[in-house]
């Protein structure tokens, strides 16, 4: 062992990822031979439909298994310029496209070209768990936004326009949102869209991985808002929609000169995704859409179902959310508890262990997102599953000895 090692301050200081951390806290429980019902992956339990499959299965038949051009195949960009055209009401060119492995490397890769050192990032709260940490590495300072139940979640426009300074370079929006399940309106969109027109120097990056799973609302992409292209960077990808989480496939849209810089980034650090993935994912983008609708339509009725079980606990506040698969109820009337064993509960990592350990039931704490007084609970799970976790996680809190009690 090579002791006292000094690695680059910027990785040092990164935080682990707490969704990876729990869910391999709720593996490792369960190995152990603990009934554990696991709600802290950000992944669909479906397998990745046959289409998929089967076009990963003949590309490796065909021989296609070399490199491909590090933007990603032509005929991929294409499919994906042809689908931001008639769902988005978006025009890129194949040029302005770059495939990269998955949605999590497209946002590194956007903030990573565009934030320069100093530079201020716009992170509304609860927001997903890599946003800050991707803007550290870039140099940049998170500048997280707090928002809350009473607007589900949603920035405001009036919270942007507070939050700029001279400083500010990049604001990160996530609809539907992970961890919220938030999804912002046109109207909310126009109005954020608004604020930033006075403002022709800063730049957006638009997470829209959860596009395609969305309940009773209407998807807006950022960029399709007057005056937002030419300053939105566009991100996306195949690994909700189309339970394709391993296949590791995303993709962003952007200004020219931003894919360009992105792809010499990546030309440096990855290359291009994966040959039969990218044949995977134009399979996805061609398959018969009803089969992601029928997807869709399975995580609304575990929403449902989820969001009424929490919603009768006493002291849980759960907005209903409009898309991806997660809830993220307020626990904070239950932060200052203690169990029936004299364990305190001060924090939502407290609780989510509490609940692990006694309930075996995997969450993911609030802290982590950066909404301190909630929970992510991910309801991609069966519903036979869904109903023992909520029968745990009733008893969990009832268990629990209030402050105020």
């Amino acid at each position: 062992m090579i002791a006292g090692i000094e690695f680059n301050e910027r990785v040092a200081s990164m935080r682990p990822s707490a969704t990876l951390a729990m869910t391999a806290a709720s593996k490792a429980r369960k190995r152990e031979g603990h009934p554990v019902i696991g709600l802290s992956a950000g992944e669909p339990d479906f397998a990745t439909p046959t289409p998929i499959a089967d076009a990963g299965i003949k590309a490796i038949q065909d021989g296609f298994t070399h490199y491909t051009h590090n933007l990603g195949t032509l005929e991929l960009r294409e499919a994906i310029s042809a689908k931001l055209k008639s769902q988005n009401g978006l025009d890129y060119d194949s040029d302005e496209i770059i495939c990269s492995n998955g949605a999590k490397q497209s946002v590194a890769l956007a903030i990573s070209v565009l934030c320069r050192a100093g530079d201020e990032v716009i992170i509304p709260a609860p927001f997903w768990v890599s946003y800050p940490e991707m803007t550290r590495f870039a140099g940049g300072t998170p500048v997280p936004v707090q928002t809350g139940v009473e607007s589900g979640y949603l920035l405001t426009a009036e919270q942007l326009e507070e939050a700029i300074t001279e400083k500010t370079r990049i604001v990160i929006l996530c609809s539907p949102s992970n961890p919220t399940g938030g999804v912002y309106s046109r109207e909310q969109m126009e109005g954020l869209a608004a604020v930033l027109r006075n403002h022709p120097n800063i730049f957006v990056v638009s997470d829209e991985i959860y596009e395609h799973i969305i309940y009773d609302a209407e998807f807006v992409s950022f960029a399709s808002l007057e005056g937002m292209k030419e300053r939105t960077v566009t991100v996306n990808g195949f690994s909700k929609a189309y339970a394709m989480t391993g296949w590791r496939l995303g993709f962003m849209a952007a200004e020219k000169s931003i894919v360009k810089t992105a792809s010499k980034l990546q030309g440096q650090l990855t290359s291009a995704p994966s040959s039969i993935s990218q044949m995977a994912g134009i399979a996805a983008l061609e398959m018969d859409g009803q089969i992601v609708r029928d997807m869709v339509a399975s995580f609304k009725e575990r929403r449902d179902l989820v969001h009424a079980r929490l919603s009768s606990i006493e002291g849980i506040v759960c907005p209903l959310p409009q898309g991806a698969f997660y809830l993220f109820p307020d626990i904070g009337s239950y932060l200052g508890s203690t169990t029936a064993s004299g364990r305190s509960i001060n924090t939502s990592e407290d609780l989510c262990f509490y609940i692990l350990e006694e309930h075996n039931v995997g969450l993911v704490p609030g802290q982590a997102f950066g909404g301190h007084t909630g929970i992510r609970i991910s309801y991609a799970a069966s519903m036979d599953d869904l109903n023992t976790a909520c029968d745990r996680l009733e008893k969990a809190f009832s268990s629990l000895i209030r402050a105020t009690e």
